[in-house]
């Protein structure tokens, strides 16, 4: 097949012969929409021939897979990455400007797919990348959300949800694999091992390319959607709605049992229908199944996917009529488990009587994996309180996070902090038993997006300055670091920002209304709103610095401007969050139209933020908020896409922070607040008492009094209020102090600008360890041992 995109002409040929075809138009008569459509389609089509090559490769030559099974892919608009990955984006450019289009205004045509929500999706997203880029049989395996987390607007300065129907719009890049459906079984009761009348709900598997950076390599990610099964006898309209449901979106509020039911009906849909499908691929390919760690490795990203071990072992006993031991041998030998918390609450737990009601041959093999691993205990000689700590079943809940451990033969961390935690406090008694599975695998970010794509004005510096390859191994961009002290090129560093923070300003001019200072700081938190995140503790120390610009004329004097950018979500039950986005957005008023102070603080909440307004936000940074509670950040990679673009990080010496600093230099970062050992010896003593720093700190005091004049109520933000006083976990307070002492610091280094740009470039310089070309290839040297696809 002729490749549409071998020269301008033939792609010239090609759109507007593509365009008459879908819309009966001429090129020039099109929509922006229709324009993505015809671009889009056109690519996809080109695609084809790759990915029919690349699978045929990875068939023949009988090559190892890895399945990456998560709830989320935050994948942000593809036809960018496909254009750049494929090779074709330069002369589609060309093409495009000789018909007067703009290529960028083309791309953002594009919806923001609905797949995730926060950094554990975002990273699952770069992992395919990389792995596609590297040439890796690596495949994603999830739900396709029919709306996603959902659309955040801001509302009497509040936040407010509605539907995402991201998929309203054709997604042009998915190929709907209707034959390769799978029924799944909910529900019913058992004859001994054998489930009787279940609810069967049919499990439709949808393909979306993911594209290597040329290299012609084309996987996909795999999406399942729920629709009637023909297995299902009764379909009334309690079934038909139940169907629905549970491909319907992402995280559905469980604080109801009815919720709790439809999060299990989700991780239970894409764990057992994508190890189905692997094994109906492995018997097809005339393999055997005792040979099934040979040719995959199941990885679960975080506990959601944890079913995937009693799943394999239902299909390997009750199916294959294997011998319990002979399963759990393959099991153990195929899965792997990614932990990406230390929060008790993010490792899921899940009431007994749900689980056993949704799941009951399920449940069955759980409870015989469970008396198993307790007499396996038992024979190590731990004591009956430690065999009950560690159980896979407690008193009322499964836990999902201890069957992972016990079912994988790997477990490892996303940042050497947090895998040290999860070795020597919170997985200590796991680590005592299986030193051997746990190992660290720190994140990394794909610079072909979070550069290439979004930075093409640094891409310019670093063509000019390195010497090395650095498109294709980010770590030689190592050579930047020579031009630390050059102050022409400090200028165009400082010159590239000044061109982002202009492009920042116009998109959230026209989001938000309010209008930033281009020669202010731009200081930038986004991510997950949540209380360990401390976005609190930001928007405290922007009231303090309000207060103090009101009424101190020498401060005024020497004060940096500074704009401060929050954006985040708020999980829809979680009222903390809330109160917070609410407290940011009533303060962002007040400041904002204060004439003595407007020209010297900004506050501003963009809405809704999602993977394409981070592509403007992360390259406008001069200052990047990593402000978690030391031990609580597992790792971050927003910290490390800011550090990319030349941001300097503020924050604790948490998650990858710890590394940025080890790599760039601690005289390089803004660190401040309480290390992991201080907070963990905090909890273990019991000695922290939020309300004493209160008491003697006259600035937190006014802070207050602001926060409760901002509703006429004076108790509206006692919830607050009462949280930090009283309990405080996330230890906001205590680090109050350090974190104001942090600011002023980076506030007078800005000021003084050869230092400033040299810190800027040492950042960019040492980014290249957090490439997620180097975590995949680590993942793959100790955990995967996948061969290359060469085509």
């Amino acid at each position: 097949m002729q490749n549409t995109f071998t020269s301008k002409e033939s792609f010239k040929n090609a759109f507007t012969l593509k365009t008459s075809n879908l819309f009966n138009k001429e090129v020039n008569q099109t929509t922006v929409y229709e324009r993505y459509v015809v671009l889009a389609t056109l690519l996809n089509e080109t695609l084809n021939e790759n990915y029919n090559k690349t699978n045929q490769y990875v068939k023949e030559n009988h090559l190892k897979k890895t399945i990456y099974f998560s709830m989320e892919f935050l994948m942000g608009r593809l036809i960018t990455s496909n254009l750049m990955n494929a090779g074709y984006a330069s002369v589609v450019k060309e093409a495009f400007d000789d018909f007067g289009f703009n290529l960028n205004e083309v791309e953002l045509a594009e919806t923001d797919a609905g797949l995730g929500n926060g950094g554990l999706g975002r990273l699952a997203a770069c992992f395919l990348d990389s792995a596609a880029s590297l040439g890796l049989p690596f495949y994603g395996n999830s739900i396709r959300y029919q709306k996603g987390f959902f659309v955040q607007k801001i509302e009497n300065n509040k936040q407010v949800e509605y539907p995402d129907p991201w998929l309203d719009k054709e997604f042009i890049w998915e190929e709907k694999r209707e034959d390769e459906s799978i029924d799944i079984p909910y529900f019913g009761e058992l004859n001994g091992i054998q489930l009787v009348n279940p609810t069967w709900v049919k499990a439709v598997p949808y393909n979306v390319k993911v594209v290597g950076a040329n290299n012609n390599v084309v996987t996909h990610l795999r999406l399942w959607s729920t629709e009637p099964s023909k297995k299902q006898l009764v379909q009334d309209e309690k079934y038909l709605k139940m169907v629905s449901k549970i491909s319907e979106s992402l995280y559905p509020d469980d604080s109801t049992d009815e919720g709790k039911i439809l999060r299990l009906q989700q991780q239970y849909l894409f764990s057992s229908a994508g190890i189905q499908d692997a094994i109906r691929e492995h018997k097809a390919l005339g393999r055997d199944l005792k040979d099934l760690p040979k040719y995959y490795t199941f990885q679960i990203n975080d506990t959601h996917p944890t079913l995937i071990i009693p799943e394999l072992m239902r299909i390997l006993i009750d199916e294959e009529y294997m011998g319990y031991d002979e399963a759990w041998s393959i099991v153990t030998q195929v899965a792997a488990y990614t932990n990406h918390t230390i929060l008790a609450e993010a490792l899921e737990k899940w009431n007994i009587e749900l689980f056993k009601r949704l799941l009951p041959r399920i449940y069955q093999i759980v409870e015989e994996m469970d008396r198993r691993f307790r007499l396996f205990l038992k024979g190590k000689n731990l004591s009956q309180d430690k065999i009950n700590h560690m159980a896979l079943i407690g008193s009322h809940d499964v836990r999902m996070a201890h069957i992972c451990i016990y079912g994988s033969f790997s477990v490892n961390g996303v940042a050497a902090l947090h895998t040290n935690i999860l070795k020597e406090i919170e997985l200590n008694d796991f680590y005592q038993i299986y030193p051997e599975k746990f190992n660290n695998k720190t994140n990394g970010v794909t610079h072909r997006r979070w550069l290439m794509h979004i930075n093409p004005e640094l891409v310019n510096i670093l063509d000019k300055t390195v010497k090395g390859n650095w498109r294709k191994d980010l770590s030689a961009i190592k050579e930047l670091e020579n031009f630390k002290d050059d102050e022409s090129i400090q200028k165009e560093i400082k010159n590239m920002k000044l061109a982002k923070k202009r492009q920042l300003i116009d998109v959230i001019y026209k989001d938000t209304g309010v209008k930033l200072d281009e020669n202010a700081i731009f200081d930038i938190q986004i991510k997950r709103l949540h209380e360990y995140k401390r976005q609190s503790l930001n928007i405290f120390h922007v009231i303090y610095l309000y207060l103090r610009l009101k009424k101190d004329a020498n401060f005024r004097k020497t004060f940096h401007p500074q704009n401060f950018i929050f954006g985040a979500k708020a999980a829809p039950s979680y009222v903390m969050a809330k109160y917070i986005i609410e407290i940011i957005n009533r303060t962002a008023q007040i400041i904002n139209n204060d004439p003595e102070t407007k020209d010297l603080l900004k506050v501003v909440f963009v809405q809704n933020y999602n993977v394409t307004y981070a592509e403007y936000l992360f390259p406008a940074a001069d200052l990047s908020e990593q402000i978690s509670t030391a031990s609580k950040e597992a790792s971050g990679t927003g910290n490390m896409k800011f550090m990319l673009n030349g941001a300097i990080t503020i924050g604790t010496m948490d998650g990858a922070n710890v590394e940025i600093v080890d790599y760039a230099g601690i005289e390089n970062e803004i660190i401040f607040g309480l290390s992991a050992e201080e907070v963990t010896q905090a909890y273990k003593a019991n000695s922290y008492n939020p309300r004493k720093i209160f008491d003697n700190d006259k600035r937190i005091q006014d802070v207050f009094e602001f926060i409760k004049s901002l509703d006429k109520d004076e108790h509206y933000f006692d919830f607050v209020f009462n949280n930090l006083l009283n309990v405080d976990y996330f230890f906001v307070l205590a680090d109050f102090d350090a974190y104001v002492e942090a600011q002023s610091r980076a506030n007078k280094l800005y000021q003084d600008e050869k230092t400033w740009w040299r810190m800027s470039i040492m950042n960019i310089a040492n980014a290249g360890f957090f490439s997620s070309d180097r975590t995949i290839k680590q993942y793959n040297e100790e955990i995967w041992h996948l061969d290359t696809i060469k085509l």
